[in-house]
């Protein structure tokens, strides 16, 4: 199986020197923010598998689903406007939002847009996806569905391959990470980046750090999708059938680590002491997090870095900034200047 290249790969590797000074750590980010524009951000790495694979059923509606403010979404409804695909999203809600941010590009660029409430969300994303799915497919369409995130096996490849990446960039760069964080909110950035690094025995500690839901939530999910990859995995030639089956038998949930602390009061909101942090990193090294995800994993790390946190037996650690810009803005008018 192929994959589409659209990303801007490899994505480049910086060291936040002032922040590593102030922690007494080496602190270095890696830009998937970078990966694009209008698909910025981690998902496109998933979404050059999964849609490939779209592609070579012969399909030509790609349907999804996230908050109104999904970076998700707004990257799969790019990527089809690129590929003259046609794309609808479900979109959860608690009342009618305006037009801005990620919801806005969505619309520019021409997805079709169903909402739904919170509780519908839920219990029953899964079945509303279909629904429209069946109500395409009666237009003429065949549809694809792409799960929240694009956190399922073929989209696992993504961050799998991500890990090669950055092995590849150690070597260049003369450094090894022993620690690689990054934000969760629904699992498949870190289930590809932790099989890559079990099946090639890379030795890191790689965490997700939850913005939703809790550890054993994730945990579940992560050691699930990463067993549904290791058939791609094998198409892919990277692993041979009977190493899939070795691998299907043994990777249980406890192979992936979260740290669950840091969702605050919730998915997409924030608190102002997270606020202020990412306020005060875009000026400490002109790097900014986004509320929803990696503002609150930078801020978690913050505070695992101070004495008796845990991450101060880590030495050379990887942020995987996975982009999130669009969705300052809709805060814009309520963020501490």
């Amino acid at each position: 199986m192929k994959k589409l290249a659209l990303a801007n790969l490899p994505t480049k590797i910086q060291r936040l020197s002032r922040w590593s000074d102030e922690c007494g750590k080496n602190i270095y980010v890696k830009r998937d923010d970078q990966t694009g524009s209008e698909w910025s951000g981690n998902k496109i790495r998933k979404l050059e598998f999964a849609v490939q694979e779209a592609l070579g059923q012969g399909c030509n509606l790609l349907i999804t689903c996230g908050g109104i403010q999904s970076n998700h979404c707004r990257a799969t409804v790019a990527v089809a406007a690129h590929l003259g695909l046609k794309a609808a999203v479900l979109l959860r809600i608690s009342e009618e939002p305006p037009v801005e941010g990620n919801y806005f590009l969505d619309r520019l660029m021409g997805a079709d847009v169903r909402f739904c409430t919170r509780d519908e969300y839920r219990d029953h994303r899964g079945d509303i996806m279909q629904e429209m799915a069946d109500g395409y497919a009666a237009q003429g369409y065949k549809p694809y569905i792409i799960p929240e995130g694009a956190s399922f096996g073929v989209g696992v490849l993504g961050y799998y391959f991500a890990m090669k990446e950055i092995v590849a960039q150690e070597k260049e760069m003369g450094v090894r990470f022993d620690t690689v964080l990054v934000a969760t909110g629904s699992g498949g950035t870190l289930a590809g980046l932790q099989l890559a690094n079990l099946i090639h025995g890379c030795g890191k500690r790689v965490i997700g750090v939850c913005v939703c839901d809790d550890a054993a939530y994730f945990q579940d999910i992560a050691a699930r999708i990463s067993r549904d990859a290791l058939p791609y995995l094998v198409a892919q030639g990277e692993i041979s059938e009977q190493e899939a089956a070795r691998w299907a038998a043994s990777l249980k949930p406890g192979d992936f680590e979260f740290f669950e602390e840091y969702v605050g009061i919730g998915y997409a909101l924030s608190r102002p002491e997270e606020l202020e942090h990412i306020r005060r990193m875009a000026r400490l090294e002109g790097t900014v997090f986004d509320p929803v995800y990696t503002g609150k994993a930078t801020y978690g790390m913050v505070n695992e870095l101070k004495e008796g946190g845990r991450l101060r037996a880590s030495e050379n650690i990887l942020f995987i900034h996975t982009g999130g810009l669009y969705g300052l803005f809709p805060i814009s008018r309520t963020f501490p200047l």
